[in-house]
């Protein structure tokens, strides 16, 4: 736009010029063309009064005047008596007037004599003709170099007008390139040379856009990639499955079926409890590989980690009696990993069929049930539910049912087994003991998983029964064994504490074999005991006068006040083992541990860490005066 103004002021200064040029032309011709009439006037009134033969004024003036038509007139004798006087209004244009009078132009006034007649005469002509037709051309000069200018300003705000326009779309051009194929070479679009830079830096641009692009996507595509897969195994996670699930198959777009399986680890609770979150991830990874090798084996197969220690698996078009073929080798060869990994099981598979536009909440629903059969049969058991509709509800009853009969069978037979995990005095003034762990098993002397149990024992009304079983169990053995000189720990349930007929048998129990109450310590949840303080505080009193102590386990996961400590006053605590794990690294877990002993220290409660995996672990929390530690590092669960 400056180009344009300058352009236009270029124009401008240039018509000026020229109307001033034209101007002084017109001016100068018109006043030679004055000065050729003054001498012709002068010529003419010289005649007419030479030719004069009397002293007449009025006769000479009306020649005069009809020759000349002058402007004044006066007519005298040489004694200055005025024979004629005449004097007409001027009307010359006053613009033509004073470009003539600023040239140097001055209307004479002559005089001229006769001396042989003594007369006199003075005059001055009449230019208004002439100089109005000068004012003409001056109009005709202005108005023309004005009117070309305007004109060819006009024209050059078009062209101005058309050029930036035709840039402008070859901008738009190559903009639109850049956003949607910066890629693009950009050389395909040529501008004018003008624009030569401006071309330039749009291919910079293109090229710093396109890099920045390149990386955007690199990293949008590794942060999707990281939000849909499980960093432990990297497979797919539980989002990446809802969204194939919803996308292929819960819509019913397309006709499909198969067979959708849940696998789930049955150990990983209690591998991450007795051996470490390290090997619980181990566990993870090598059943993984199992899963993989087992489902690779058909077309179109896909594995996903539905959670912690749930695999999801998709067969498509596969019939029940081929899964059946599927479950079969699966479980021979989690059968097989099992005896390296000297577990008691591994992993249980409920499987059901699909079809597409069925919901993923009823699919997931079944599977779950399926799982809940299978763990009432054999290690590393599968079930098939085989019917596809309508089967939700009686499924979910048939399973409750079977655990029903497995827990009542347990519990009619004795069917558990003992073992114990020791608890690591930091110091010889410390005081430890060995937490007693359990196991159920099933007619066929199999090892059920104890979470699943224990939730379902929970579940079905059986847990108060089964904690029972389990201190009856644990008293007759230590008597039996001859281990009254040994501190034992074992874990009630927070239902069992807040039952005022569990807490009175208990406490007749307990005073029964007074010796070796003594010697037992009960581990109940923090949040257990949180549930009603009353309660708890109750419980916890009763347990005192039977000798016996109390260990607040799994603690720093809830809310704790000191009013907790002062109404409840337990003998221990077990720090949770999201404090343990890699303490040696994490610089907020030692503050809050280093203020928790010593806190609990002060108002005589002793601290334990659990699951406590590796030697710098162990280091560390003996550097924070921890009383005693217990985990996979300082020793494995061994039979009672």
């Amino acid at each position: 736009m400056n180009t344009f103004l300058q352009l236009v002021l270029v124009q401008l200064i240039t018509a000026v010029l020229i109307t001033a040029l034209l101007l002084f032309n017109q001016v100068s011709s018109t006043q030679q063309e004055l000065a050729s009439q003054e001498a012709q006037g002068r010529l003419v009134v010289q005649q007419l009064l030479h030719d004069h033969f009397e002293t007449d004024g009025k006769v000479l003036s009306r020649q005069i005047r009809q020759s000349l038509n002058p402007h004044q007139l006066q007519i005298t004798l040489m004694d200055s008596t005025e024979l004629y006087n005449h004097r007409s209004s001027s009307s010359a244009p006053g613009m033509a007037t004073t470009l003539l009078q600023w040239l140097g132009y001055q209307h004479p006034i002559h005089t001229l004599q006769n001396n042989e007649l003594q007369l006199q005469v003075r005059y001055q002509l009449n230019h208004d003709a002439t100089i109005s037709q000068l004012q003409s051309r001056l109009w005709f000069v202005l108005f023309i170099p004005l009117l070309i200018c305007f004109l060819a300003s006009a024209a050059l705000l078009w062209w101005f007008q058309y050029q930036l326009r035709a840039v402008s779309k070859k901008m738009s051009a190559l903009l639109d390139t850049i956003a949607t194929n910066p890629a693009q070479s950009l050389d395909t679009i040529e501008l004018p040379k003008t624009f030569e830079d401006t071309g330039v830096s749009l291919q910079n641009f293109a090229r710093v856009n396109q890099k920045k692009l390149t990386e955007m996507t690199a990293n949008a595509r590794q942060v999707t990639e990281d939000a849909y897969k499980d960093p432990v195994t990297e497979l797919p996670n539980r989002n990446r499955f809802v969204q194939y699930y919803e996308e292929q198959l819960s819509k019913g777009g397309q006709v499909d079926f198969g067979i959708f399986a849940i696998t789930r680890c049955t150990e990983l609770q209690n591998l991450n409890q007795t051996r470490g979150y390290q090997e619980g991830d181990k566990y993870i990874k090598e059943v993984c590989e199992v899963l993989k090798k087992t489902v690779h084996t058909y077309p179109g197969g896909q594995l996903y980690r539905l959670n912690s220690s749930d695999f999801g698996i998709l067969l498509p078009r596969v019939t029940p009696k081929e899964a059946e073929n599927f479950a079969v080798q699966l479980q021979s060869r989690l059968n097989e990993y099992q005896k390296i990994a000297e577990l008691d099981s591994v992993a249980y598979t409920g499987l059901v069929s699909y079809e597409s536009g069925r919901a993923l909440g009823e699919l997931l629903a079944i599977a779950d049930t399926s799982i809940s059969l299978a763990q009432t049969k054999q290690t590393n058991a599968w079930h098939l539910q085989k019917e596809s509709a309508g089967l939700e509800t009686a499924s979910y009853g048939y399973g409750n049912q079977n655990w029903r009969n497995v827990i009542d069978d347990v519990l009619a037979n004795n069917r558990i087994a003992l073992l114990y995990q020791s608890i690591q005095p930091s110091s010889r003034s410390a005081k430890a003991y060995s937490e007693i762990l359990v196991r159920f098993k099933t007619q066929e002397n199999q090892v059920l998983p104890t979470a699943s149990f224990l939730a379902m024992a929970e579940k079905l009304d059986r847990i108060i029964p089964i904690d029972r079983l389990i201190i009856e169990t644990a008293l007759s053995t230590i008597k039996s064994k001859n281990l009254q000189d040994q501190y034992f720990g074992l874990n009630l349930s927070s239902r069992c504490i807040h039952d005022d007929q569990f807490i009175i048998w208990l406490e007749r129990r307990l005073l029964k074999d007074a010796t070796i109450a003594a010697k037992l310590i009960f581990e109940v949840t923090e949040f257990g005991l949180q549930q009603n303080l009353k309660t708890s505080k109750r419980f916890i009193d009763m347990v005192h006068r039977a000798g016996a102590r109390i260990t607040v386990e799994k603690f720093g996961v809830g809310i704790t006040s000191f009013k907790f400590f002062r109404e409840l006053k337990p003998d221990y605590i077990k720090m949770d083992g999201s404090y343990t794990r890699r303490i040696d690294d994490d610089k907020n877990n030692q503050y809050f541990l280093r203020l928790m002993i010593d806190l609990a220290h002060r108002i005589g409660v002793g601290v334990f860490a659990e699951s406590v995996e590796t030697q710098e672990e162990k280091h560390m929390l003996d550097s924070l005066f921890i009383d005693g530690c217990q985990g996979y590092y300082i020793g494995k669960p061994t039979s009672l």
